[in-house]
């Protein structure tokens, strides 16, 4: 009976709990597993915001999952991302509670230098696609501030200071970054920005040319200066840029974004900065061909100015002969004044006496008017004569009555034209009692303002002339005529 109520056995196997097993389970793959290096590809990359990030290594047979804790990211060497071959460095490990096992990694590396060089060839065609590589500024001949983004131990700052202290010294500003390393990327970049984002008054000096250096090294440490954001930073300095990166066979992507590549820290020294030697014999030179120039200039100047002195006639001598000239012409004109004024009366005396006399003119008008009085009266007589004759038939037919009152009539109106004839003659004026006033030379005078005291008048009258001698000048109006 109690044979029946003992449960079987299962002979010498152990027995074992989950945990146990998943803690043998780990402890077995840490210990075989302590520190390995691991190639794949990376996938299914993904960042916590704990800061831890998980992704998966595989190749054409497997797939291995991992982690880089938190602690471990900064020390990683690179950033992961998906389609990256690299060689992962860590630890196996378990994690029970899935019954899984992971690769706990400390440090990723490029799987070779081809891979290396893929990922730069093709990050370098998405930049030049983008024409981040198309900006080539000219450089300051001589910056006053010179930038550098470097380390700040080593043997690149103190040949950098060396060699701009030999050529021509000018300061230096340094902003110290790590050159290799994780988070090496982001500090370069975040110094070029800094550079860049100076104002170009403030406290600190904002440089005139920038050069960012480093050392000579393998591709993998030369990394951080192919990162897209140090490529990025580079071509978007507003400072012109100088890249001296590795030896001059080295060539990085910040080289083609840059306004000038260097092959070594040296020599971007010396593209900062010319030779101080030089640039002082290179301006004496210049003075002296200045010198020498205005020398040459002021020699042929004067020789043109001789040249044109010699052509130009004697200026004393043409003074001399105008002040001759203006002499004679005034002395000339002195003597053409009275002369001409001479001349002028004699002309007008020889005018005068060619003109007729006041007694002439009015003998001349009565003449022609006696004339025309009659041609007037022959005219008329004989228009009377006509008209009789033309009328005599009339006349038959009418008798003696009607014409003689025609004829009456007629030689009325012909009475009054011959008194308003004889009215309007100076002879009628003169017989009513007036008399023309003339002077000496025989000119009317018309008002007594026109009489000089003492002058000889002659006197017309109906009967003749009379000669007469005047005591004064004209008498104010209303007060009579003065006395001959």
């Amino acid at each position: 009976m109690n044979d029946a109520q003992t449960p079987p056995t299962s002979g010498n196997l152990p027995e074992f709990t989950v945990s146990e097993i998943s803690g043998a389970v780990k402890r077995t793959l840490e210990t075989a597993f302590a520190r390995i290096r691991v190639r794949g590809e990376l996938t299914e990359v993904k960042r916590y915001p704990s800061g831890h990030i998980y992704f998966s290594l595989k190749d054409e047979g497997g797939k291995l999952a991992a982690v880089a804790w938190r602690s471990a990211v900064p020390r990683l060497g690179l950033a992961p991302e998906n389609g990256i071959e690299v060689i992962a460095t860590g630890r196996i490990s378990a994690y029970g509670e899935r019954s899984s096992y992971q690769l706990i990694v400390e440090r990723l590396d490029y799987a070779g230098v081809g891979a290396l060089l893929a990922r730069i060839e093709a990050l370098r065609l998405k930049l030049a696609a983008e024409g981040l590589f198309e900006r080539r500024r000219s450089l300051p001949l001589l910056p006053r501030v010179i930038g550098v983004v470097s380390s700040e131990q080593g043997a690149v700052i103190q040949d950098i200071r060396t060699t701009i202290a030999r050529r021509f010294p000018r300061p230096i500003l340094l902003w110290p970054v790590p050159v290799q390393g994780e988070g090496a990327a982001e500090r370069i970049a975040a110094a070029i920005h800094g550079f860049s984002a100076l104002p170009a008054q403030g406290a600190v000096p904002r440089p005139d040319v920038l050069i960012v250096a480093r050392g000579g090294g393998s591709l993998e440490d030369l990394m951080a200066f192919n990162d897209e954001a140090v490529v990025r930073a580079a071509a978007a300095c507003t400072i012109p840029l100088i890249s001296a990166v590795g030896h001059e066979t080295d060539t990085t992507l910040i080289d083609h974004a840059a306004d000038r590549r260097a092959p070594t820290p040296t020599a971007a020294a010396e593209l900062a900065v010319p030779v101080r030697a030089e640039l002082l014999a290179d301006l004496q030179h210049r003075a002296a061909r200045l010198a020498a120039a205005a020398n040459a200039l002021v020699k042929d100047r004067r020789l043109r100015l001789t040249a044109a002195a010699r052509a130009l006639p004697d200026l004393p001598a043409l003074l001399g002969t105008s002040r001759q000239r203006l002499d004679d012409r005034s002395e000339r004109l002195a003597l053409a004044l009275p002369n001409l004024v001479v001349a002028r009366r004699a002309a007008l005396d020889r005018l005068a006496a060619r003109l007729p006399g006041p007694q002439a003119l009015l003998d001349a008008r009565a003449a022609a008017l006696a004339l025309l009085g009659q041609r007037l009266g022959a005219a008329l007589r004989h228009s009377i004569a006509g008209r009789r004759q033309r009328a005599a038939p009339a006349m038959a037919r009418l008798g003696p009555a009607p014409l003689l009152a025609r004829l009456r009539e007629a030689g009325a109106r012909l009475e009054g034209l011959a008194a308003r004839l004889a009215s309007v003659s100076h002879e009628a004026v003169l017989a009513r009692g007036f008399a023309l006033v003339l002077d000496g030379g025989g000119r009317l005078l018309t008002r007594a303002g026109e009489v000089a005291p003492g002058a000889r008048l002659r006197l017309r009258f109906a009967d003749g002339e009379i000669s007469a001698r005047a005591e004064r000048g004209a008498a104010p109006p209303g007060q009579g005529a003065l006395p001959l």
